[in-house]
């Protein structure tokens, strides 16, 4: 198993920073999250064999910290990311790691030249809340031929933005993608608070 380290040290703060000045819009957040809530979204992996696990938007890597550490052998795990500098940071941390600079609008086409074509859990760092309007819903086309019936998606908002018009939107779809209404979870120990919220996609 790769080894895995916390991504909230100075030079990952300083990192996200520096990359959320340059694009606002798609890094979406100040500092990485914290343990804590890379702890709950993370929790959501199902236990079983031969996962394949997709993360959406790593940043620094503070939940795929995490998300390594869950790891078995026989699991897949592929990272996907549009900033080639939090990439190329990430490949040097865990090069055993499968990590990929591209959009997560083209996650199916990503993932399937990969071999994951039917992934067992995605989950996502993405700033939903931000990102231009069809943007997410070319991520949500993808998302939604990726993602296997029984498969579940993860993702957390910013509880000061939860209640937001593009927040609550990016719910509704997402809710009509699954066929099914999500889990929330509010995580206090994060700065600002987060409601992770969890899809279990329809069986049919």
């Amino acid at each position: 198993m790769p080894d895995a380290t916390n991504g909230s040290g100075l030079r990952e703060h300083v990192l996200l920073f520096s990359r959320f000045l340059r694009s606002p819009r798609t890094v979406g957040a100040l500092s990485p999250s914290s343990r804590a809530l890379a702890r709950a979204i993370a929790g959501e992996l199902d236990e079983g064999e031969r996962r394949r696990i997709i993360e959406l938007g790593p940043g620094t890597g503070a939940l795929t910290t995490e998300i390594i550490q869950r790891l078995r052998p026989d699991d897949r795990f592929l990272a996907v990311d549009i900033d080639p500098e939090f990439v190329r940071q990430l490949e040097h941390r865990w090069p055993a790691i499968e990590f990929v600079c591209g959009s997560a609008a083209r996650l199916h086409e990503i993932a399937s030249e990969r071999g994951m074509p039917a992934a067992d859990h995605i989950i996502s760092g993405l700033p939903f809340a931000t990102l231009p309007v069809e943007v997410t819903r070319e991520i949500l086309v993808s998302v939604g031929r990726t993602l296997r019936p029984g498969g579940k998606f993860t993702t957390f908002q910013y509880a000061h933005a939860y209640p937001l018009g593009t927040s609550a939107a990016f719910r509704r779809e997402m809710t009509a993608l699954m066929g099914v209404r999500p889990s929330r979870r509010l995580v206090i120990r994060n700065l600002p608070p987060c409601f992770v919220i969890t899809w279990r996609r329809a069986e049919n």
